[in-house]
């Protein structure tokens, strides 16, 4: 592909560093396209002319756009569909952010980045290549405070369709979020963790891995030991299930369980309220309404914790779910006091609605580990399930982001910066996939949008990690 004052070349990259500096030994146009999926793909008239135009204007070493893919219906029938990516944020450091499958790469930039390059990766060639393309604006520094942009100095996504492609990947979206915690990719996963943290250590935004301990009040200033905080806006078909689950828990000390009511209008509240009237349950359950309407999750989270039940750790149960025993709730609280944490993450099964297992079953996310764990969460997309915190610290740090989507994933990162996160690898939690769940299957501006989202929140705690360094 060129023109009379821009050439660009067309290279396949598998993966590896040896064929990324293969590529840049033999290439000799202005930029290389690295193709990152062995898919067809065909360039619209001007593309060219458009990259050379953006590349011009702003310096840009690497440049990426939106695409359409060409799907082809069991008749032979083709259809285009808009595929539109997301701008590139600072923060953005998971190793699956949707570049498209053609990248473009100025040629100087590829051969100073391979140039530094002294391991030989199998799977992260490319994720190791932008990482480095993106360090020059993100470790920069004036006077005593660092200049951190939100959005990647020199990497340009053109917000415009500019090729065609066939699809690579058309499982659903809830299924390809687990692929870094599939075992089978494990190994994959460990160069990926390998090349952020140098990535991490480059910019000066490592922590240390020994986090702080958490000393707890004693348990006499809290009217109970644990909350189980169950959030619930129209789930009449599953919130009896989650709520009876909850108070089904075996424990030698206190607990209740706070039911917040997103203000529901679908017989939800008055199948609570049935709950709640009984005399087993009185003083039990606890159910609240915020005081507006129009919360996010988090929203309802914070009232939980500012209502005068809620207890010494909260503990999380979404109202579609269930706890997998008796002895959930005992072992969150155990892992707390044992570990002297400020937040627990257990292990969850996905299941139907019936409790069969679906694929990929357990998810463990033993990808975390005690001494790297705290800087990995930087690349990955969460966390685990179900969360329980410490609601001191909670509170210290103000709480929840108002939001239904990512709002333990923010909390979890700012506890990360600090204090030590407690593992359960045993299943405590049984996630259910049913047609009126919200995360089953998402089309692409919701992911997008959520994707948009969390790289924001690891964005800004970059930045907080890179000035407290």
């Amino acid at each position: 592909m060129q023109n009379k004052v821009f050439s660009i070349e067309k290279f396949y990259l598998d993966g590896t560093t040896a064929a990324l500096k293969k590529i840049a030994a033999v290439a000799e146009a202005d930029f290389v396209a690295l193709c990152l999926r062995d898919v067809r793909t065909d360039f619209y008239e001007e593309a060219v002319k458009r990259v050379y135009s953006v590349a011009s204007d702003t310096g840009a070493v690497m440049i990426y756009s939106d695409y359409k893919e060409k799907r082809t219906d069991s008749l032979g029938n083709e259809t285009l569909y808009p595929h539109p990516l997301i701008d590139l944020q600072s923060g953005a450091l998971r190793d699956d952010f949707d570049f498209g499958p053609v990248v473009f790469v100025r040629l100087a930039a590829l051969k100073n980045a391979v140039a530094r390059m002294d391991a030989e990766r199998r799977f992260g060639a490319f994720y190791e290549l932008r990482l480095m393309l993106s360090e020059e604006g993100l470790a920069c520094r004036e006077g005593n405070g660092a200049i951190f942009p939100q959005y990647v100095p020199g990497i340009v996504h053109i917000g415009e369709f500019l090729y065609v492609s066939e699809p690579s990947d058309m499982r659903k979206s809830g299924v390809r979020q687990f692929d870094y915690v599939d075992p089978g990719n494990r190994e994959r996963q460990l160069e990926m963790e390998e090349i952020c943290t140098a990535f991490l250590g480059r910019i000066g935004a490592l922590v240390p891995s020994e986090a702080e301990k958490t000393v707890f009040r004693p348990s006499q200033e809290f009217p109970v030991e644990a909350s189980v905080v169950i959030p619930v806006f129209n789930r009449a078909r599953t919130i009896k299930d989650a709520v009876l689950s909850a108070l089904a828990q075996k424990a030698d000390f206190s607990y209740n369980v706070i039911v917040v009511d997103n203000w529901s209008d679908d017989g939800t509240s008055a199948i609570v309220e049935g709950l709640a009237s009984s005399p087993e349950n009185r003083g039990r359950l606890v159910h609240v309404f915020p005081e507006k309407k129009g919360h996010g999750i988090g929203g309802c989270w914070n009232t939980a914790l500012e209502n005068a039940a809620c207890g010494r750790f909260a503990v999380q149960l979404d109202s579609d779910d269930l706890y997998a025993s008796e002895n959930t709730l005992s072992a969150i609280v155990g892992c707390f006091i044992h570990q002297q944490c400020a937040m627990v993450v257990g292990s969850y099964r996905l299941c139907r609605f019936d409790l069969t297992e679906i694929p990929p079953g357990v998810i463990d996310h033993r990808e975390w580990t005690d001494t790297n764990g705290r800087n990995n969460i930087l690349r990955i997309n969460g966390l685990g399930a179900p969360r329980a915190f410490y609601v001191p610290a909670l509170k210290e740090i103000g709480g929840f982001p108002d939001t239904s989507y990512g709002e333990d994933y923010a909390v979890g990162l700012r506890f990360c910066r600090k204090y030590r996160i407690g593992r359960i690898y045993d299943v405590l939690y049984l996630c259910r996939r049913w047609e009126g769940n919200s995360d089953a299957d998402l089309d692409i501006s919701r992911v997008n949008a959520n994707n948009m989202y969390k790289d924001r929140l690891r964005t800004w705690e970059l930045q907080a990690r890179i000035k407290q360094e």
